[in-house]
């Protein structure tokens, strides 16, 4: 397996192309923007894209679903409880100074506990609520696409439209019971360890608690 993330547009989103080197099969996790720098990252490594998988539908990790597919037209797997955002995104993006193409609606539902395949990898989906409802974590092969949930020494906002403290309560704890030497990606900055993030994220370790009042 060869993990290739890349830092794009004005929100540094981490947007991440995942392959099976030997069967030559490859799916693009969150694509949010510099669709020309994704393509040829995929045409330089060979693979074919099977997919694109959404850990969920913020705008900032959408923006370039739709010239993707133009390029390369394969389906896209999301939460439907992310619907609501996702069918705004460009409107949201508006809100930020941003403008992107509104993405299509996703082709299939990822659920809870579904297995996801690329090549001969498999890898699981966790339903993952709280940044947002239809939020997911994608793990296996010893590594985790957090999305929003967790970064390095911090965790998501809750403070969006759609977001929980709850729920993103219960969510860090189904992530920090991983394999301590699982790999963490997360949606924006540097990759981490389980293993770091219990010792040191004042999240994971009870030296901080989410804020409930949503």
């Amino acid at each position: 397996m060869k993990v290739q993330g890349f830092s794009v547009g004005p929100f540094q989103e981490n947007t991440y192309l995942v392959i099976d080197e030997q069967a030559k099969r490859a799916v693009l996790i969150d694509p949010g923007d510099e669709v020309p720098r994704l393509l040829r990252a995929l045409d330089a490594s060979g693979a074919t894209l099977d997919a694109i998988w959404v850990t969920h539908g913020h705008m900032d990790h959408v923006g370039a679903i739709a010239a993707v597919l133009r390029a390369r037209p394969v389906p896209v797997l999301m939460h439907p409880g992310d619907l609501p955002l996702y069918r705004a995104a460009a409107e949201h993006g508006l809100a930020f100074g941003a403008t992107i193409e509104q993405p299509p609606d996703p082709t299939a539902a990822l659920v809870d506990g579904e297995r996801l395949r690329v090549g001969e990898l498999e890898f699981t989906v966790m339903h993952a609520p709280g940044h947002s409802p239809g939020h997911v974590v994608i793990h296996g092969n010893g590594v985790a696409f957090v999305g929003d949930c967790l970064f390095a020494g911090s965790i998501g906002r809750t403070d969006l439209p759609l977001a929980n403290g709850a729920q993103l309560t219960a969510t860090l704890e189904r992530i920090a019971a991983l394999d301590p030497a699982t790999v963490v990606y997360s949606g924006h900055g540097p990759s981490t360890t389980i293993a770091r993030e219990r010792a040191s994220n004042p999240f994971l370790n009870g030296a901080a608690r989410i804020a409930l009042g949503r």
